[in-house]
């Protein structure tokens, strides 16, 4: 692997350990304190919302880096032949079901959330 490759290797491995080390301490202490409970479903409850917004976040992020360049061929292909349009809409729609598909992920993320006692 080159040296970027290791980079974005070694950021991802951090931010992991990032997100799973509080969930660890908050989950090791006694299970019987209900402060420690409490602090642990809080923490899981914000983890989820971490979860969801990356999964719409990144989902729109990788539409929006498909649809430019589906879009841009799909415009260079109808000014060329008008016939092209309706092939060059579908290819357009295919890459926004990575959205829907995010969107679906994140609303199953956020739909099991924890009992805060509310």
């Amino acid at each position: 692997m080159n040296r970027k490759t290791n980079l974005y290797v070694l950021a991802a491995t951090l931010f992991v350990a990032l997100l799973a080390m509080p969930a660890v301490s908050a989950t090791s202490h006694d299970a019987d304190n209900e402060d420690t409970v409490e602090a642990a479903r809080t923490l899981s409850y914000g983890y989820m919302a971490i979860g969801a917004g990356l999964a719409i976040g990144l989902a729109g992020i990788g539409t929006g880096i498909a649809q430019s360049h589906t879009g841009a061929a799909a415009v260079g292909a109808v000014a060329e032949d008008r016939s092209n349009f309706a092939n060059s809409l579908i290819f357009i729609a295919i890459p926004e079901t990575v959205v829907i598909l995010g969107f679906v992920i994140a609303n199953q993320i956020m739909g099991k959330l924890p009992d805060l006692g509310n």
